[in-house]
């Protein structure tokens, strides 16, 4: 009886990486409702969950908000410029509708065209936060290393996009789910994600005594 009361417990652990998932997810969804701090929260939270979650490395506010402000220029940028192609897809799928409905036989080559860089689009958008969490990249690189990593690794970054999309199906139908859903499918994404990250970093040469870096990321 008296384990169940030790702290250090599988109980006691579990719940606290829960609660440490809920307050990261409402961090997450307070940054994000403003619309541009969306990129910079996303990198933020995948950062946090990795580093404070999964390595038991820090505690969940601190880290959210060092990586939040190491990447708030960046991914602030990046949120515009995938809103922005966002929108110029939006239009260019209504007017290719158009001439669908207007019998016009090429509207469906363009919708087909929609559709394929749409698709593009999001598989850069799964991995471009988790990488500007990563790693130190500029725009150009961030986007390009994005691209090349989602098309390489298509098997999981296709599983990733059926995972989130599972997950916003979840919020959708039970919505206070959204209080712990971001952290979770985060955590989970992060199982393929890291695996795929591991492939492009470096492997320490020693160990944390002997390098004197914090190796959290390699573990």
């Amino acid at each position: 009886m008296s384990n169940f009361f030790n702290m250090d417990n599988a109980f006691f652990t579990i719940m606290g990486k829960v609660w440490d998932m809920i307050l990261l997810s409402i961090i997450w969804v307070l940054c994000s409702m403003t619309l541009v701090l969306i990129g910079p929260a996303t990198t933020a939270l995948y950062y946090t969950v990795v580093k404070v979650i999964r390595r038991e490395r820090g505690y969940v506010t601190r880290e959210f908000f060092h990586s939040f402000k190491d990447n708030l220029k960046l991914g602030t940028i990046t949120t515009i410029i995938f809103f922005v192609v966002s929108y110029i897809m939006y239009i260019d799928f209504t007017y290719s509708k158009l001439m669908l409905d207007d019998g016009k036989s090429y509207g469906s080559l363009l919708i087909a065209g929609f559709i394929a860089i749409t698709t593009v689009l999001i598989f850069v958008l799964i991995f471009v936060f988790p990488i500007l969490s990563r790693f130190t990249l500029n725009l150009k690189g961030l986007f390009k290393t994005s691209f090349i990593i989602a098309m390489k690794h298509f098997p999981t970054t296709l599983l990733m996009a059926i995972v989130i999309a599972v997950f916003g199906l979840a919020v959708y139908i039970i919505y206070p789910a959204i209080f712990i859903a971001p952290a979770l499918c985060c955590l989970v994404c992060s199982f393929l994600i890291e695996r795929v990250f591991k492939k492009y970093m470096p492997k320490p040469e020693g160990t944390e005594e002997e390098t004197g870096k914090d190796l959290w990321y390699w573990e």
